[in-house]
């Protein structure tokens, strides 16, 4: 049987040709050369897709692995696959990247989550800042961070992403500020034509170093969290004097790196 390539939109594919993998399972998933997929992937494979035994897809781990499985049992919950071929990922040629986002109203987080995502980002962590216009409740700050990183993996998976970015818990911004592992660049986004520009402020080249951008809320930060942020090493940073919204910064701020860093363009 032909390959065909697990995507959310799937397209018929040319026999033998080797292609990218959509949808991303655990590694754990898989044991001697063998997996079983139930759930809300199976249920897509199965009810939207079609497939049927003796197909072949491939399916990527979200550690840099991907792997081409043929399908030998179908049942009503779950898919059973053999595993053909194994490829390993390319090793990353460019510093991560960073995107700490002060907290948005409605669903622009999710829109940053998502887009940065598609982007290249590497992680992001939502920021509780001084400004944001609704401090999240203590119970809603996991079920709030497992959604999130739903959005990451969906969005890694549109983006055929060879993994998929950790969304972390959301933390008060001196904590971030201050957590910084090193080697790293630090970057804070201040107001309008404040700071360096970031078309031209230094970035590492190394793989295995890494950029950390952080983005105010719609408020803008506080005098005392600026004060943090320089104590931590941050370099304000601006994107000129337009003045845009926190959601429209933090995509811009990822673009101009990745394609500095050259993984755009």
């Amino acid at each position: 049987m032909p390959s065909i390539f697990v995507t959310p939109c799937a397209l018929p594919l040319t026999p033998n040709v080797p292609t990218h993998a959509g949808f991303f399972i655990t590694a754990t998933q898989v044991r001697n050369e063998s997996l079983k997929i139930g759930g809300s992937l199976f249920h897509h494979l199965r009810s939207s897709l079609r497939c049927q035994v003796g197909e072949e897809i491939w399916l990527g781990d979200g550690e840099r692995r991907r792997y081409l499985i043929r399908i030998v049992g179908l049942n009503r919950r779950e898919l059973s696959g053999r595993v053909l071929e194994v490829q390993e990922g390319p090793s990353p040629r460019w510093p991560t990247i960073t995107i700490g986002q002060a907290l948005l109203k409605g669903d622009r987080m999710d829109w940053v989550i998502q887009k940065a995502t598609e982007l290249g980002a590497a992680s992001l962590v939502p920021l509780i800042s001084c400004h944001v216009i609704t401090r999240p409740r203590a119970e809603r700050l996991v079920p709030q961070q497992k959604r999130w990183q739903r959005i990451a993996l969906e969005a890694a998976q549109q983006a055929e992403r060879w993994d998929v970015p950790a969304v972390h818990a959301s933390c008060e911004t001196t904590e971030f500020f201050r957590r910084q592992p090193s080697p790293t660049v630090s970057l804070i986004l201040g107001a309008r034509g404040q700071g360096e520009s970031l078309a031209s402020v230094t970035l590492p080249c190394a793989p295995g170093s890494s950029v950390s951008v952080a983005v105010g809320p719609e408020g803008g930060w506080t005098n005392e969290e600026l004060g943090c942020a320089l104590e931590c090493g941050f370099t304000p940073v601006t994107l000129g004097k337009r003045i845009l919204r926190a959601e429209t910064a933090a995509l811009a701020a990822l673009s101009i790196v990745q394609s500095r860093l050259g993984e755009l363009g």
